[in-house]
């Protein structure tokens, strides 16, 4: 089991360790009455921190790991052991993304409850299981074509089109809506729904002041910044705006002393050191792009402004996606210019007389 040890790293500190997580199946209390489990999953992102709050009558879960045999296993051996027989209540979601959702259709099934999330996430999360099956819209073919991808790489983005369905257990037809700013009681305690925007539509964050701690989901990651990513379905949007509008609301809104509880990783304090971070860090990116494109530039060309690592089928979706982020935000503010060739590709350059500047004063520099 963990011990404490408060280990201090790039102005965070651990109080059990960067490394030292509970072994998988095995809960861990972090405070009274709120339990962490750790979930493997098959992927170079190989685990998901699920939360357990106890109550009188039974237990709220939120995030529930990817539909897969060995987490329903963990699940069963949870349930029939060390929840003692008393039932699940509700799953909360903190988001659409199926390491988070991916069990809620069969948890709620299974043992009679609900489901709680955003509406928007919720929706979201309908549409992309609706894909399942299907072929890839002629639209998206475009996007990714504009993108500046070869014949073989949208062979590939085809096959893998609609596999999101496969990772999750069917949703239920009803849910009950989380609201920004609404409050819960769950265990005797309050706990108020803070919402945020980028990562995924309508994310939400659960913050109880009485144990001072932040279930945080994808919003607050410690060492790893969350995809902030422009897709097919809204190929002009600013969601990387929306992301670090949402990181600036978290420093107004919420207090510095907080327990993190993120869905990877390890438990943390220092929130408002690490959401700086996490914004000065989107800045630097920012400032790489426009500085890249001295000349003009596809989407594909721009990846080494912002990726060490070379990128290849498994990773090109995410960095196409994220890159996007980046030049749209630099489009809204007016610093780039784009345009589409007789191929349909499209091709970014800087306004050298609208050089990039933050001007959102309204963000703290990192400390």
């Amino acid at each position: 089991m963990p011990e404490l040890s408060n280990e201090k790293y790039r102005g965070l500190t651990y109080p059990w360790g960067r490394s030292n997580p509970p072994e998988a199946r095995t809960p861990f209390e972090v405070a009274d009455g709120v339990w962490w489990v750790r979930f493997p999953m098959p992927m170079s992102l190989d685990h998901i921190n699920i939360w357990l709050l106890e109550e009188e009558d039974g237990w709220t879960v939120v995030d529930t790991c990817l539909a897969m045999p060995e987490a329903k296993a963990i699940w069963e051996d949870l349930c029939s052991e060390f929840m003692g027989g008393k039932p699940i209540n509700r799953v909360i979601c903190t988001h659409m993304h199926p390491d988070h959702i991916g069990l809620a259709g069969w948890l709620c099934d299974r043992f009679d409850c609900e489901l709680w999330m955003t509406r928007e996430e919720y929706l979201m999360c309908q549409l992309m299981a609706s894909y399942t099956g299907k072929e890839a819209p002629a639209e998206a073919l475009k996007f990714y074509r504009s993108a500046g991808y070869e014949d073989d790489q949208i062979d590939e983005y085809q096959r893998r089109f609609g596999a999101f369905g496969s990772m999750i257990s069917p949703i239920p037809h009803k849910f009950t809506r989380l609201t920004d700013r609404e409050t819960l009681t769950i265990g005797g305690r309050y706990w108020q729904v803070i919402v945020g925007a980028g990562h995924s539509p309508e994310h939400a964050c659960l913050y109880c002041p009485a144990l001072k701690l932040l279930i945080a989901g994808d919003q607050v990651l410690p060492r790893i910044t969350p995809n902030v990513s422009v897709f097919p379905t809204e190929p002009d949007g600013n969601p990387l705006a929306e992301w670090m509008d949402s990181n600036a609301r978290l420093l107004r809104i919420l207090p510095n002393d907080l327990l993190v509880l993120p869905a990877h990783q390890t438990p943390f304090t220092g929130l408002h050191v690490r959401v700086n971070q996490i914004i000065d860090s989107h800045r630097i990116d920012l400032q790489s792009i426009y500085d890249y494109l001295a000349e003009p530039k596809r989407v594909v060309d721009c990846f080494p402004s912002l990726f060490t690592r070379e990128i290849g089928p498994q990773l090109i979706g995410l960095a196409t996606g994220e890159t996007l982020a980046n030049l749209n935000l630099l489009l809204h503010r007016g610093n780039i210019s784009r345009t589409r060739d007789s191929e349909g590709v499209h091709w970014y350059v800087q306004n050298p007389d609208a050089r990039y500047l933050d001007t959102d004063d309204n963000i703290p520099a990192a400390t």
